[in-house]
């Protein structure tokens, strides 16, 4: 998410949610802080593409900000059927617009440009502003024979340089590659020797919003005799929305419906569902631990990963292959064959985008610090001199007078956790208590006191969870009761009974176990 503002009036571009890292127990998904935005004046939220990371949030955006969406025919698409996922479509005010198109809104004259990425109907923006021409890239790649046989706009982006750009905002993702990022159609080949070898099933699994490698997939079926169906709702919602609005196109008779496929000779079908990344929810995650009710995977399957593992995401996506092989399925993924391409610009593309629209300033976008630095080192390859080149971390408030770059205050912009239905209400301190419980585990000691007699009514209860296996347990066990035992007896030197008992607890364990795990100490009393 980027807010450009000039004279408090906003502009938002993209509104995208990131996946959790691997220590980030139970979070579902993280956005950004949108706090700010309560005391701000939005004109309108620009949304470059339709892919997650620049989608994701929307729904929580428009919680809190009531403003138009522009977005292309796709995008829009794609929008409405999370909006409506969520139940919030109905109060979206979303409107339609195509590269090349202009659009005046006040302090803002934006002009939309297209960009190929690895899905349709991508666009870059070149935002003219009372303080200077800002050009924002979106993500990119310059693949000259993209899917959907629509190239980037070279010769828009090259007139953008006569009419002098204050300031370019590249897409970083992929600044350490060297050289070129390969065409998508280098993936046709790759599901073509896949399908040409797989003796039974094969199974593609992809982000939904991969429009671009639902055709390839769809593609690659007819090529080879097979029928294609979709599972998981997410895949066939996106994919009918796709096919109605032109952006996908299936031939009759070749999409069936999943229970028709899974009845159909292993050799004539293609299926293709979400989970690429390992997500336990998703269906390819669940058909590796066998949980999914659709069908089960079985000797003979072939399943495809067609995506890139996304840094932090390694170990649900090797343990799913893994799963897989278990199987009985074989499993082709990035690492072995190309069966996914990038869709963001390497260094030479980047470097071919700075002098295309030469701009005066460069701020780097998109990616973890190590992306922005070495994209901002591309900068000072291309002749941009250091000075001009601002690598900043979330919320810098970058700011231009005079034509001048200044680095300005910071504003709170850190990770927003949704876990659930909860938003915002696990912090740092939940998370991490939670990785301490998953490392260590926990024991609750549960105490029964007849406060007149200052004793015990009943053994403490104690059990564990994540700590020890109960058989191992019960010699640890009989001392900590032997140590409640004499507490509770002293308890009258005693102020705080609960936290002396924790404590103690606490000890004897480190003292048995040499392990930490957290205490929980629950007290009763009861009257004689």
């Amino acid at each position: 998410m980027m807010l450009y503002e000039y004279k408090h009036q906003v502009l938002i571009v993209d509104s995208g949610l990131m996946f959790p890292e691997n220590d980030m127990l139970g979070i579902d998904y993280i956005i950004p802080d949108l706090e700010i935005l309560k005391q701000k004046q939005v004109v309108a939220i620009i949304i470059t593409h339709g892919h997650e990371d620049h989608i994701g949030a929307i729904h929580h955006l428009l919680e809190i900000v009531q403003a138009p969406i522009y977005a292309t025919q796709l995008t829009r698409g794609l929008l409405e059927v999370k909006l409506a996922r969520y139940g919030c479509l109905k109060g979206a005010d979303i409107r339609t617009v195509k590269a090349g198109d202009k659009l005046n809104i006040d302090p803002f004259q934006i002009e939309f440009i297209h960009m190929s990425h690895s899905i349709p109907d991508c666009v870059g923006l070149a935002i003219e502003t009372p303080a200077g021409l800002v050009v924002h890239s979106g993500d990119f790649k310059f693949d000259h024979t993209p899917v959907d046989g629509w190239p980037s706009d070279f010769a828009r982006l090259a007139s953008l340089s006569q009419r002098g750009v204050m300031v370019l905002l590249t897409d970083s993702t992929n600044a350490e590659e060297p050289g070129w990022t390969p065409s998508e159609r280098e993936v046709d080949k790759a599901f073509d020797q896949v399908l040409r070898q797989a003796k039974g099933r094969v199974i593609i699994a992809s982000f939904a919003s991969l429009i671009s490698r639902i055709q390839q997939a769809v593609n690659a079926a007819v090529r080879h005799g097979r029928k294609i169906a979709f599972t998981g709702s997410s895949m066939v919602d996106n994919a009918k929305m796709a096919r109605s609005l032109g952006y996908l196109t299936i031939p009759d008779g070749l999409l069936v419906p999943l229970e028709q496929a899974l009845n159909m000779k292993a050799a004539e079908v293609l299926i293709m569902c979400t989970g690429a990344q390992g997500e336990p929810t998703s269906i390819l995650g669940r058909l590796s631990r066998g949980s999914y009710r659709g069908f089960d995977i079985r000797p003979g399957d072939t399943v495809v990963l067609s995506s890139q593992v996304i840094p932090g995401n390694e170990e649900n996506v090797y343990r799913t292959i893994n799963s897989l092989f278990q199987q009985g399925a074989d499993v082709i993924y990035e690492k072995i064959a190309p069966v996914h391409v990038s869709g963001h610009a390497s260094q030479e593309e980047i470097k071919l985008l700075l002098n295309l629209v030469q701009p005066a300033y460069y701020i780097p976008i998109h990616g973890e610090l190590r992306h922005l630095k070495q994209n901002g080192a591309l900068a000072r390859q291309v002749g941009i001199p250091p000075e001009n080149i601002a690598v900043i971390e979330n919320g810098q408030v970058v700011e231009f007078e005079n034509g001048k770059m200044r680095l300005a205050e910071k504003v709170p912009a850190g990770y927003v956790f949704v876990d659930g239905g909860g938003v915002g209400d696990v912090g740092p301190d939940i998370m991490r208590e939670r990785e301490v419980m998953s490392r260590e585990g926990i024991v609750l000691v549960h105490l029964v006191i007849e406060p007149l007699k200052i004793r015990l009514a009943a053994e403490p209860f104690i059990t564990s969870y994540g700590f020890m296996a109960a058989d191992d347990l019960q010699e640890v066990v009989v001392k900590i009761r032997q140590k409640i035992s004499e507490i509770v007896t002293l308890s009258r030197q005693s102020e705080d009974l609960t936290k002396e008992i924790e404590q103690a607890v606490r000890t004897v364990i480190f003292s048995e176990t040499r392990r930490r795990p957290r205490v929980f100490v629950s007290v009763s009393y009861i009257q004689p």
